[in-house]
């Protein structure tokens, strides 16, 4: 796992290879990253399917809860399956627009 800050964001990089064990890291270390926006890239994984992004919609919620956004970044998916409760994008740079959005939305009081 690889976690990178950058002024309000940060982003959680899996660098083994496995969604799922990546998913078990992030929930053990979620309390030190609840307070910023949080990009989970799991587009190195192998084992990406549907029902693993699902995994992650219970984290996505918690942290959503505090104000913040999640965004996953995961590539080879149905885009238009994913539930609404999350948000999946193909790449780090779209997340990080995703946030911005989001941000700008917040501070406007949507």
């Amino acid at each position: 796992m690889k976690v990178e800050h950058k002024e309000h964001t940060t982003l959680i990089k899996d660098t083994q290879g496995d969604a799922l064990d990546f998913l078990e890291k992030v929930i053990h270390e979620h309390a030190s990253f609840k307070n910023n926006n949080i990009i989970v890239d799991i587009s190195r994984s192998k084992n990406v399917t549907l029902s693993i992004v699902k995994r992650f919609v219970p984290l996505a919620k918690l942290h959503q809860k505090n104000k913040k956004s999640f965004v996953l970044v995961a590539e080879n998916i149905d885009f238009t399956a994913v539930p609404n409760s999350i948000i999946v994008v193909p790449s780090v740079l779209e997340a990080h627009d995703i946030i911005e959005m989001e941000e700008i939305e917040r501070d406007l009081g949507f």
